[in-house]
């Protein structure tokens, strides 16, 4: 029997082609822009968590640095213990903070996150000789109007801040625009985050930190609520239910 493409069973097959062909072409399209997606979001990662190293990117390929400096590592609040994790690098932290199975709810959530993950990415950064120079540990919280999303480095003595880094926020323009300036961020290195009992006194000081204050941060006239913000996602993060289980660990195995 002769098949007829302008019958209505020719037609109803060519379109059932056409569809078919379509499909395919848009699944590819997807996956194509999903790993492009993921490729973006890997060397936004680099780049964050190198940059609050203090290492400098602007020479050479900053991948490749990563790839010989930065070792990721899964951590579990609760423990403090490293977990075993594949593809650190394609974690997303929003997702498992929102999702039952890998989040919790903080008991005293002085950052205003509502939800958190209960294992976090962390970065060990090592010097050109191999030793470790700074760990790399997300943070984030509430400012006045958005989260703020950011990373700070501390020191192997597991006190001192190497560098810290925000990378995204909400704030009001012009007024929040210091929580990304150079200048304001340089003045956390160097500055401790506990006192000599153990408990974390960093603080961003409205008015000005004293000379010598070795905790204090300068605040931002007019932008009160957004330094307190910062102050309280740092506080919080650096406290018994962020990396203090974790920190305490590091300390008794001499890292």
């Amino acid at each position: 029997m002769a098949f007829k493409k302008d019958s209505v069973a020719g037609t109803m097959i060519f379109i059932i082609i056409l569809s078919l062909v379509c499909s395919f072409m848009i699944t590819g399209t997807v996956e194509i822009l999903k790993e492009r997606k993921l490729a973006k979001k890997r060397e936004e990662v680099q780049q964050f968590v190198l940059k609050a190293a203090d290492i400098d990117i602007s020479q050479g390929d900053f991948s490749e640095l990563f790839a010989q400096r930065v070792k990721p590592e899964m951590v579990n609040l609760a423990t403090g213990k490293v977990t075993e994790k594949a593809n650190l690098l394609d974690f997303d932290e929003r997702m498992a903070s929102i999702n039952p199975e890998t989040s919790t709810k903080p008991k005293k959530d002085i950052a205003k996150i509502k939800t958190m993950a209960t294992d976090i990415r962390i970065f060990e950064v090592y010097d050109t000789n191999g030793q470790l120079a700074s760990i790399v540990m997300p943070i984030y919280g509430k400012g006045l109007w958005s989260i703020i999303y950011g990373y700070m480095a501390i020191k192997p003595d597991l006190n001192t801040i190497e560098n810290i880094v925000f990378y995204e926020h909400g704030e009001t323009p012009g007024i929040a625009d210091f929580i990304t300036d150079p200048q304001w961020l340089a003045l956390w290195q160097g500055k401790t985050l506990f006192d000599a009992k153990g408990n974390i006194a960093i603080k961003v000081v409205k008015g000005g930190a004293k000379d010598g204050d070795i905790h204090g941060i300068d605040g931002v006239s007019g932008a009160t609520r957004s330094g307190v913000g910062i102050q309280r996602l740092v506080e919080f993060w650096f406290g018994v239910e962020g990396y203090q289980t974790y920190l305490h660990t590091l300390a008794a195995e001499g890292k």
